[in-house]
């Protein structure tokens, strides 16, 4: 497995926030993404996860099909598991993916909670102090108990958003078996860590989003260097986060074509996938 400096990851880290425009109390606001989970029709449940001595809390959404699905792990943004991240990970469901979305900061809240038992301005904070290695260990686990499940055709995809897309790239750097990895508006993994990756990576990116995007290119250079696969697409107009702020009541245009656009693809990568 690699292990990624801590000096670098807590770098990567900032980067993520500075680049969102946005804190953690304004995502705690999230009041239409709590109406469209209690809104779906699929089925979701919480489960925990153990791995060496740790729980994770992680929410599973299952899609509305007969058949097996392929699996896929959501990993969340730098604000922990919010209301969004549950609507995202039931849209995945929509999208016919069987998702898991693991709530990363399971445990290391005051007596043992999760992102929930944390003040919003501490969640950021306690995200960039997580280790890197149990991050891994963590998404490795969440990957297995997705993979295991009997509606799962075997193959598990990631996804994540900002500081999540971030880890999504890394996470393809140590999982050999993943079968894509798509990363939204998150910056590369370290150069010597690229050749563990075995996954094609799907790259999508906002056209007003410098900090991340000034990144894109040498990640791109290097990844065609080491022969790996990296697709990259990014919408112009749209901002960082569009995922999300595509979907709010207030979304911009260009954010809400974004995330229109991007879904399209996501649904055409999965039957590629399958």
């Amino acid at each position: 497995m690699w292990n990624m400096s801590r000096r670098r990851f807590l770098e990567a880290s900032a980067t993520s926030v500075a680049a969102t425009g946005s804190g953690a109390p304004a995502l705690c606001a999230q009041d239409w993404a709590r109406q469209a989970v209690d809104r779906s029709p699929r089925r979701r449940e919480w489960v925990t996860v153990k791995h060496d001595g740790r729980s994770v809390e992680s929410v599973v959404a299952y899609p509305q099909t007969r058949g097996k699905a392929p699996g896929i792990v959501v990993i969340h943004e730098i604000f922990g598991m919010t209301d969004w991240v549950e609507d995202v990970a039931d849209q995945f469901a929509e999208a016919g993916y069987l998702a898991i979305a693991p709530d990363l900061l399971s445990g290391m809240a005051p007596k043992g909670g999760r992102t929930k038992d944390f003040q919003a301005n501490q969640v950021g904070q306690a995200i960039r102090e997580l280790p890197p290695d149990q991050i891994t260990a963590d998404l490795n686990a969440a990957a297995d108990y997705c993979k295991g499940l009997p509606a799962c055709n075997g193959k598990v995809c990631v996804v994540g958003f900002s500081w999540g897309g971030g880890q999504a790239f890394r996470f393809a750097t140590n999982r050999r078996d993943l079968a894509a990895a798509f990363v939204f508006y998150g910056t590369g993994p370290a150069q010597d860590a690229i050749a563990g990756i075995q996954a094609p990576v799907y790259g999508f990116y906002a056209g007003n989003d410098a900090r991340v995007d000034a990144t894109v290119p040498q990640t791109q250079e290097q990844m065609k260097a080491a022969g790996k696969f990296l697709e990259t697409v990014t919408y112009e107009g749209a901002t960082h986060g569009f995922m999300r702020a595509g979907e709010q009541p207030d979304a911009a245009d260009a954010n809400q074509k974004a995330r229109a656009a991007a879904w399209v693809k996501l649904k055409a990568l999965k039957e590629e996938i399958e």
